[in-house]
């Protein structure tokens, strides 16, 4: 097992959570969280982090002397820092957005390079083109969009989104980011012996999750009814019928140790991670049982105006990270908006405004 583990992104939602797991497994490990706490809630896990003896480092992966610094050396580096919006750089300038997802990830593979560590990046399902993915086969049932088996794109099926999908086109600004930086580390395995691994997650979700409106929408959905804020469909006629799948933390978590454990196994590949069609929810869906859930209801109100890189339905072929060692996602729609909801009421003083602020 890796001895010294650094985290980037090690104070955000999958970050530290990573870094939590790890503990719990190697107890024995040196365990980095390298972060620079711009987005708001991150500092909430500070003190779970030091509670479990993980070290916390104040920095930024734009600046390469910040990680250069770190000791000792990593043999590991879980790149999890990001700028996770899609909505990133609309409207305005892309730069904090291009320079943290691209430029932080180079920083992270030269330290790599002079470290011989291995390198695990966490990529994103955004990589894939928006147009193409809209104009998939599907049906429309009372609750929810739903994909047809027979579909004339490769890497297309009932069981969503594999790795063999095209990548020609436009997918966001951020999923640019996020194509261009797994390009780089594959040319920085080949180029330099690194044995790297990348995981292109669909929505990661659970508790400590500080979700907004555009990242993390099912833990955002739990939180405007566990505080009472209302909610807007958006896009695809505001019917609220669009779908995506998820994945809770814990079930990432498991696979990630599992990858960890057996590097050789998902080495030099990517895969596509993420809950597939079991694991998914409409946002009219979610609603429904969040209202189960949490014993509240809150206003929603429908928008027809389709955002920047919307999707109608998002689902995560797993089947071949699943085939490795035979990891599944185990928490199910329950239990996952259950798990958040129960985080939520019991830090609701602090997360009201860091949610909705």
């Amino acid at each position: 097992m890796h001895k010294n583990i650094l985290i980037t992104g090690g104070a955000g939602f999958v970050g530290s959570a990573l870094a939590l797991a790890l503990r719990r497994a190697h107890p024995d490990a040196n365990i980095t969280a390298f972060d620079n706490l711009r987005r708001r809630g991150s500092e909430v896990n500070l003190p779970r982090l030091k509670a479990e003896g993980i070290r916390f480092v104040h920095g930024d992966v734009r600046n390469l002397q910040d990680l250069a610094e770190i000791r000792p050396a990593p043999d590991l580096i879980l790149e999890c820092s990001a700028e996770p919006s899609v909505l990133a750089g609309y409207g305005g300038s892309p730069d904090y957005l291009i320079h943290t997802n691209l430029t932080g990830c180079f920083h992270c593979l030269e330290l790599a390079r002079l470290a011989k560590a291995d390198f695990l990046f966490v990529s994103t399902s955004r990589v894939y083109p928006v147009a193409p993915i809209n104009n998939l086969a599907y049906a429309e049932t009372d609750t929810r969009f739903q994909l047809l088996p027979e579909q004339s794109i490769a890497g297309a099926s009932e069981y969503g989104i594999s790795e063999e999908f095209p990548l020609h086109g436009a997918r966001s600004l951020y999923g640019m980011t996020k194509l261009a930086a797994e390009l780089m580390v594959a040319e920085y395995g080949d180029a330099y012996g690194i044995r790297i691994a990348i995981d292109r997650c669909g929505l990661l979700t659970g508790p400590w999750q500080m979700a907004k409106a555009d990242q993390g929408v099912i833990a955002f959905w739990v939180a405007a009814h566990c505080l009472e804020r209302s909610l807007k469909y958006i896009g695809f006629g505001g019917s609220g019928k669009q779908v995506r799948d998820f994945l809770h933390i814990d079930d990432f978590c498991d696979l990630i140790l599992d990858q960890l454990a057996n590097f050789d196994l998902y080495a030099g590949r990517h895969w596509n991670v993420g809950g597939g069609v079991t694991n998914s929810l409409s946002l009219l869906e979610a609603t429904a049982l969040c209202r189960e859930v949490t014993g509240r209801t809150v206003d929603v109100v429908s928008s027809t105006e389709n955002r920047p890189a919307d999707l109608r339905l998002y689902l995560t072929d797993h089947r071949a990270v699943s085939a490795v060692n035979g990891w599944r996602p185990r928490r199910d729609a329950r239990q996952t908006l259950t798990d958040i909801a129960t985080w939520i009421d019991g830090h609701t003083d602090t997360l009201r405004d860091v949610l909705f602020s």
